[in-house]
């Protein structure tokens, strides 16, 4: 290599300046080097595929037919029911305080939800569940999903007219009075709902505006669609079309915010089956179908173990910031089998049964302590990450799903029965308690350590024992019906020895005290389901007419203390004999409390049990008929084919 000398240059000179240039370039093209292989090593593999694909070579999930979709797709107490209702985390560093709304299941109490929880990540495991998502996808896109679903097939395979006979009318003029009071009150706290909130998530009856709240990721009209059912079977036909002509003109499910995996789950995607399955309507299985194709991303994690909150535009997924280490809760990852299952069953997708069906899997898998599930699990290891364990809030609904999954399958799901009735024997072993008194209760267990503490969220469970009792063991039924009425009887205890006849929000058995709050923080009552809900069970199960007295009950301290001049409000103290309203109508009101009521006071055929399944937000869902199903989509391909 020959250097040419330059004019007033000397040699050392242009090799000094030759050798800074190169450094330069090496530095520079290390950088380059070092940036894009971080960018690649990120977790978030759809924010790769935005960045790198084009759309044609990254195909959006969507599931149902193609020509049907167009788009591709818990101050005041506010809690939660999986073990959480509501409340968003910032992604990344963000940190944001949250008031999580009332949750279901673990609808717990208000929380700061702050960033991402920092974990281990594999990034070739955490592509591996989106890379199957689009090979599955993909080849039902290309005609190698199920058969197409028949809705006349499904009203075929019902044991029962949905309705009944007669709208489910009881034959005694009291009885029905009572209905009809129900019925009022479902009237009084829909229409000042479409007066003052239309739109919004819930009302606030006594500052007469909407509330939209953080945990359904930007989707609005939570009480529509929550109510849609409820205003069906209530006969309130006018109020049911004005809300089905919402859903289909203005429920935008094109969000980009941070939802509630949970929570999206049971109310919108529960309450669009249900509409779906009750009245043939095309756009909610449109609607639902859209929605549940969103929430997939939640799973695309090391274990399959979904993160409990998602942004419903990016897909981008994570836990909550107060779930102890990153973790999932049990209640919410464990409140998902009924409604996918029938994602599935409508769209003809496997891949949603796929996904819930893995969670199971892994639970089998792992030992659990005593035979209990603790409410935290590492969606990243797979692995308990407390072994706190509750039968209200953070764990309710999972052990609900369990029987349920069972009823639902037609009675054919014998890995739910076994992991339920296994469950059932350590809970007695373990939490089952007596009080000096004699009620019986549901403790709670902290790594073997007991608090004799049951929450109100808790008392759901005498309505799932009592239902799950025809198929345990041999000769336990009886026994079953037993335990679900002592705990019936000690919720309504819970309510009976307060000022107002309501419940509060959690009551203790220690230090003298008989199923009452003995902290101030537990006094309130939100206008909760759960207690009305065992009462309509053990109904149906034993025609017992306590039940119904209890239940008539509530509806006058519903209507003596939570009744406002413009809705319904909880409220803040429930042994106050002035009461204090927390200014919230809750969308499950509508959906469980007064539904649950109003087939309380109605006949055994209005939605019969043989039938239909209801999900922790009360919506009720179909038993799967699989072999039913299957011989009537035999019998229409053989017409087909004579015809042709």
């Amino acid at each position: 290599m020959v250097l040419r000398k330059l004019p007033g240059v000397s040699a050392s000179g242009m090799g000094l300046r030759l050798s800074q240039k190169f450094v330069f370039l090496l530095f520079l093209s290390g950088l380059v080097t070092l940036c894009f292989g971080a960018l690649f090593f990120l977790p978030d593999t759809v924010r790769l595929k935005r960045i790198f694909l084009s759309k044609n070579e990254n195909p959006a999930v969507t599931v149902g037919h193609d020509n049907e979709l167009s788009k591709k797709v818990p101050g005041d107490p506010e809690h939660q029911r999986a073990s959480l209702k509501g409340g968003e985390g910032a992604n990344v560093k963000l940190k944001v305080s949250r008031k999580p709304s009332v949750t279901h299941g673990a609808r717990t109490v208000e929380r700061s939800v702050g960033s991402r929880a920092q974990e281990e990540w594999s990034p070739a495991r955490a592509q591996e569940p989106a890379a199957r998502d689009e090979r599955v996808t993909s080849a039902a896109h290309n005609g190698e999903r199920g058969s197409a679903y028949s809705y006349e097939a499904f009203k075929t395979c019902l044991l029962k007219p949905a309705l009944g006979k007669n709208q489910g009318t009881p034959p005694d003029s009291e009885t029905l009075q009572r209905r009809e009071k129900v019925k009022e009150m479902m009237k009084f706290a829909w229409d000042n709902y479409k007066r003052y909130a239309w739109g919004n998530n819930e009302l606030r009856p006594l500052t007469r505006n909407g509330h939209l709240g953080n945990m359904f990721g930007g989707l609005r009209g939570a009480s529509i669609v929550d109510s849609l059912d409820t205003l069906y079977i209530m006969g309130l036909m006018e109020e049911y079309e004005e809300a089905k002509e919402w859903v289909q003109n203005n429920l935008d499910l094109n969000s980009n915010g941070e939802a509630s995996l949970f929570e999206v789950n049971i109310r919108y995607v529960g309450g669009l089956l249900s509409a779906y399955y009750l009245t043939g309507a095309e756009i909610f299985k449109q609607k639902v179908m859209e929605l549940g194709e969103k929430l997939l991303p939640a799973f695309n994690t090391p274990t399959g173990i979904p993160r409990g909150v998602i942004n419903l535009g990016s897909g981008t997924s994570w836990s909550w910031g107060w779930a102890s280490a990153g973790s999932s809760i049990l209640a919410e990852f464990g409140t998902l089998h009924l409604e996918f299952l029938h994602l599935s069953q409508l769209s003809g997708n496997p891949l949603f049964t796929e996904k819930v069906m893995n969670i199971r899997k892994l639970l089998n898998k792992i030992e659990k302590p005593h035979g209990l599930y603790p409410n935290f699990l590492s969606p990243v290891s797979g692995n308990w990450v407390q072994h706190h364990v509750s039968i209200g809030g953070l764990g309710d609904s999972f052990y609900e799903y369990l029987i349920k999954s069972y009823l639902m399958s037609d009675k054919t799901d014998q890995e739910a029965q076994k992991m339920y009735y296994s469950a059932m024997e350590a809970i007695e072993t373990n939490l089952v308690q007596k009080s000096p008194g004699g009620l019986t209760y549901l403790a709670e267990w902290r790594g073997g350590i007991l608090d004799h503490k049951m929450g109100h969220l808790a008392c759901f469970s005498g309505g799932m024992i009592g239902i799950g009792a025809d198929d345990g063991p041999a000769g336990q039924r009886q026994h079953y019906l037993d335990l679900a009425a002592e705990i019936t009887h000690t919720c309504h205890e819970s309510y009976s020895r307060s000022a107002t006849k309501l419940g509060p929000e959690a009551f203790r058995f220690d230090a003298g005290a008989e199923a009452t709050a003995t902290r101030l923080s537990d006094r309130y009552y939100i206008l909760r389901p759960e207690v009305i809900e065992s009462y309509m069970y053990m109904w149906r199960l034993t025609h017992d007419p306590k039940y119904r007295e209890w239940g008539w009950e509530a509806v006058e301290a519903l209507e003596k203390h939570c009744r406002v001049d413009a809705g319904f409000s909880g409220i803040r103290d429930v042994y106050a004999s002035t009461v204090s309203h927390d200014n919230m109508q809750q969308s499950f009101f509508l959906s469980e409390t007064l539904k649950y009521l109003y087939l309380l006071f109605s006949d055994d055929d209005l939605l019969p049990l043989e039938d239909w399944v209801f999900n922790t937000e009360a919506h009720p869902l179909p038993v799967i008929r699989k072999r039913c199903l299957q011989e009537h989509s035999a019998t229409q391909d053989h017409g087909q084919t004579n015809l042709e």
